[in-house]
């Protein structure tokens, strides 16, 4: 079963372009990632990185081109919908409620899953009265329980992109994708940081693409990288 997951396509991009007036952000990226797999991109600032994972999950349009998700034609999705067919995403930049404590974040995006009547990418259903039990779990995979009480305001930058991490999660996705997880992250928490977040995510067998600057944690964690 792995190994026929592994030669299946999870996600394909085909012929994106995207600019914005006479800046091309985009031009003919062609990108398709297996499932079951890790995968990097990489490129310098201003190469269309983050264009790139925001068209694929529905936050902008492309130009021309189309993105597939299992086989189906997911382009013209908004990110609501693209995040209920299991492709979730954190951000460069953590979108947090920065007056809401760790614990209190997570209990708001399993509570949108439930509010919402959002089934997991593996059919399941969440209860009401299931989610604390669910924050209380994502907080112990994502070693968050030591700041569980703490507000998101003041939380460490490392913190604080694990958490991000963690609420993506909640939703149980079949691909994550993670946009420069180890920005602003002091260099002697970058690996830890990483360490913990992929042992969580790949223990659920997620397909993860990740944009990432720093060569260190690319080579270290991808099985094949986009530039």
């Amino acid at each position: 079963r792995a190994a026929g997951r592994a030669l299946m396509a999870i996600l394909e991009a085909r012929g994106l372009n995207k600019s914005f007036g006479a800046v091309t952000a985009a031009a003919d990226i062609n990108v398709s990632v297996a499932a079951d797999t890790v995968v990097g991109l990489i490129g310098g600032n201003g190469a269309g990185k983050t264009t790139f994972i925001n068209m694929i999950t529905g936050y902008l349009k492309p130009d021309t081109g189309t993105v597939h998700y299992e086989g189906r034609d997911i382009t013209q999705l908004v990110p609501r919908r693209v995040t209920q067919l299991g492709m979730c995403r954190s951000f460069q930049i953590p979108q947090l409620f920065n007056s809401l404590t760790v614990r209190e974040n997570l209990r708001v995006a399993l509570g949108v899953v439930v509010l919402g009547g959002h089934k997991w990418a593996s059919g399941a259903t969440l209860a009401a009265n299931q989610v604390d039990a669910a924050a209380d779990d994502a907080l112990r995979r994502f070693g968050l329980d030591a700041d569980r009480d703490k507000p998101a305001s003041v939380l460490p930058e490392g913190v604080r992109k694990v958490l991000d991490i963690a609420m993506a999660m909640v939703v149980k996705p079949k691909i994550l994708l993670l946009d420069e997880p180890t920005s602003g992250v002091s260099a002697g928490e970058k690996f830890a940081i990483m360490e913990m977040v992929m042992t969580a995510v790949r223990a659920e067998r997620v397909t993860i693409l990740f944009v990432e600057h720093d060569m260190e944690i690319v080579s270290r964690y991808t099985q094949r990288v986009f530039a």
